[in-house]
């Protein structure tokens, strides 16, 4: 039993299978009522710092060499920071809100709802260069020329695959590992999404944080997908994500967007702009094209998905104890 504080709430001992769970649901309280820190915020502060160690680490023409630099480098900029995370972590009281306070730093969902809910509003108000500009700050693609569907199109898209690196899968981390594994997961979504391309300039390089980022994602986008197909049309999500999943390029990305997609019902993929090259993805779901309202039908399904996620905790820790 832990010991941790008396109240209605808090009884003066505490199952050590519950400590996680109702950490959890803290800390995701916490990024639904206060979202991001608007100044020094951890993860701005390490993408600082992951940018200066790249510039430094990643020379070299050798293909074997600059892979091997990119895996050290990764293990560099990551691991002191889990490592210090576990030091944070002990089982008392300070380390329970700890783990609190690293997951709440992790979470980034309602970061995600502001950014598509914006977007929305821009939509609804039949603002289109203020649209294109706000969906570009969720997006790698060029936003420039995007119509209405184009620019719903790519927010929804957006906000699925976003649900489940910004919340599930740090939340499958959490409990596994606590706030440690939230750290491990955030920094290496992260660095994925710094050096996980591939261009000149990363193809060796940024090979070890794409695959370790895979891996990390594998079940927790299964599971988030499973989730997404939960709320919606639940036939034509299965349906979706096995049919069109496999032949997505990323394989998490694929199984999450094709039954979000399908479960919302909804015409996702196809053509795209990157870089100034066009560029022909596989469709996801199937029907109409998305419209300005799916972006709250997915930000929807992301709400209600991490509400059965905290229950299904809860429920998990409360069968332990």
């Amino acid at each position: 039993m832990l010991t941790l504080f008396s109240s209605p709430l808090f009884p003066a001992t505490l199952p050590p299978a519950l400590w996680l769970p109702l950490a959890a649901m803290a800390g995701a309280a916490l990024d639904r009522l206060l979202g991001e820190a608007k100044r020094w915020h951890p993860l701005v502060g390490f993408g600082r710092l992951a940018g200066a160690v790249e510039v430094a680490f990643n020379c070299g023409d050798g293909r074997g060499v600059r892979g091997w630099r990119g895996l050290l480098t990764w293990a560099l900029v990551v691991l002191p920071w889990v490592a210090l995370a576990f030091w944070l972590t002990p089982q008392t009281l300070g380390g329970w809100i700890v783990d609190v306070a690293l997951l709440y730093l992790a979470l980034g969902g309602r970061s995600l709802a502001e950014h598509a809910t914006r977007v929305a509003d821009d939509l609804a108000a039949g603002d289109l260069p203020a649209a294109r500009t706000h969906v570009g700050w969720m997006v790698s693609r060029d936003t420039a020329q995007l119509d209405e569907s184009g620019i719903a199109k790519a927010c929804v898209e957006s906000t699925l695959e976003n649900g489940n690196d910004a919340v599930f899968g740090t939340l499958f981390w959490f409990a596994l590992l606590g706030g440690p594994g939230a750290v491990l997961f955030r920094l290496a979504n992260t660095l994925d999404a710094m050096w996980g391309y591939k261009s000149e300039r990363y193809r060796h390089f940024g090979w070890a944080a794409a695959r370790l980022d895979d891996a990390l994602n594998f079940v927790p986008a299964r599971l988030t997908a499973l989730s997404y197909a939960l709320f919606g049309c639940t036939r034509e999500a299965l349906a979706s994500w096995r049919r069109q999943a496999p032949a997505w390029e990323s394989p998490n990305a694929g199984p999450v967007m094709a039954a979000g997609a399908g479960s919302l019902g909804i015409a996702l993929g196809g053509t795209a702009i990157y870089h100034g090259q066009l560029e022909e993805r596989p469709p996801l779901g199937q029907g109409r094209p998305a419209h300005g309202s799916d972006i709250e039908r997915a930000l929807a399904l992301v709400r209600r998905s991490l509400i059965l996620w905290l229950a299904l905790f809860l429920c998990w820790g409360m069968a332990r104890a």
